[in-house]
C-alpha cells in the first residue's frame, strides 16, 4: 500500500496527500481512477493522478458552480451538465424546486457508478430522481448534435488533459452557445489562475465573440492549491451578474435551500476579481 499520493498536474509544483486506505485503484475504459481515504480531507477521488474532489470541501466548489448562475438568473428551468461523474453537482442543482430537467452528460459510467458506492455523502440519492436524464457519451460530441435548449450550462470538467481537453476548445464553446436559451448562462470550472492562466485567459478569449457578457467569478477551495479557483461565466443577457443583493437574498430565502458556503453576499462578491485575474479576463 502506498503511503503518499502525489499529484502532478503543475509541471514545476507538485502536492502530496497522505492515504490512510486505498478504497479503489483501476483504470476504467477512459482513464485511472483511485479513491482513497485522508484524514483531513476525508474520501477522495483521482483521475489519471489529478485530485477531482474530496469529501471535505466538495460543497464549495459544486454549490459555488450551481447555486450561483441558478440565483443569478432567476428562473431557471432546464439545467445541462457536461461532466460531473462524482454527482455533486447534480445533487446541488437538484435542490432546486423550480428545475423541471437535468441532463447530465458523464463520458465515464464508473466513475458514476463508484461514487454512488463511495461518496453517497456528495452525490446522495440525486441520481434516482426523476428529473434527471442522464447520458453516457462525450460531452464534445453530444454538444455538436445537441437540438434541445437550456436556461443554464454547467461545465464541471476535468483539467484540459485527457478526456476533457475538447471541452475548453472554441468549437465545444460555440456548441454550448447554440443551446442556450435566450438569457441562458454557461458556466466553466477554469482551474486556479495563478497556476493555470493560460486556461482562464484562452476560456475568455473564445468567450468573448460569442457572449455579450464575459468574465469569471472565483472561491477559494482548498484541494485545488495555488490561489482562489476561477468559473468562466458567459451570457447573453447583460447584467446577469450584476443582480442586486436584496433580489439574490430574495430568492436565496424563498428557495429554502441550507449551503455551507453560498451566500447572496458570497455571490456578490465573488464577481470582484484581483489584478491580475482582470488581466486575464481583459
Amino acid at each position: 500500500m502506498r503511503e503518499w499520493v502525489t499529484e502532478a498536474l503543475h509541471g514545476d509544483f507538485k502536492t502530496s496527500f497522505r492515504v490512510n486506505k486505498i478504497l479503489f485503484d483501476n483504470k476504467t475504459e477512459h482513464q485511472n481512477l483511485v479513491i482513497y481515504e485522508n484524514e483531513i480531507y476525508g474520501r477522495v477521488m483521482a483521475l489519471d493522478g489529478v485530485t477531482q474532489v474530496t469529501e471535505r470541501d466538495e460543497f464549495i466548489y459544486h454549490e459555488m458552480l450551481a447555486h450561483l448562475p441558478i440565483f443569478a438568473h432567476g428562473s431557471v428551468k432546464k439545467v445541462l451538465i457536461v461532466g460531473g461523474g462524482d454527482g455533486g453537482m447534480l445533487e446541488e442543482v437538484l435542490k432546486h424546486k423550480s428545475v423541471e430537467k437535468v441532463t447530465m452528460v458523464e463520458i465515464d459510467r464508473t466513475v458514476i457508478e463508484l461514487s454512488k458506492e463511495h461518496f453517497p455523502m456528495i452525490c446522495g440519492d440525486a441520481f434516482e430522481d426523476p428529473r434527471l436524464d442522464l447520458v453516457i457519451k462525450d460531452g464534445c460530441l453530444f454538444m455538436k448534435e445537441c437540438r434541445e435548449e437550456y436556461d443554464l450550462i454547467i461545465v464541471d470538467s476535468t483539467d484540459p488533459i485527457g478526456p476533457g481537453e475538447v471541452l475548453f476548445t472554441d468549437n465545444f464553446y460555440t456548441d454550448c452557445k447554440s443551446c442556450l436559451s435566450d438569457n441562458g448562462i454557461l458556466v466553466t470550472q477554469n482551474g486556479v489562475p495563478f497556476q493555470q492562466a493560460d486556461e482562464l485567459k484562452s476560456t475568455m478569449n473564445f468567450f468573448r465573440p460569442i457572449f455579450a457578457e464575459t468574465t469569471c467569478y472565483m472561491a477559494t477551495i482548498p484541494t485545488y492549491v495555488g490561489g482562489p479557483m476561477a468559473f468562466g461565466w458567459g451570457t447573453n443577457k447583460v447584467g446577469l451578474k450584476d443582480v442586486s443583493l436584496a433580489d439574490l437574498q430574495e430568492r436565496y430565502e424563498r428557495s429554502g435551500i441550507v449551503t455551507q458556503y453560498y451566500t447572496p453576499e458570497v455571490h456578490k462578491a465573488a464577481f470582484a476579481l484581483p489584478g491580475y485575474v482582470q488581466k486575464l479576463v481583459a
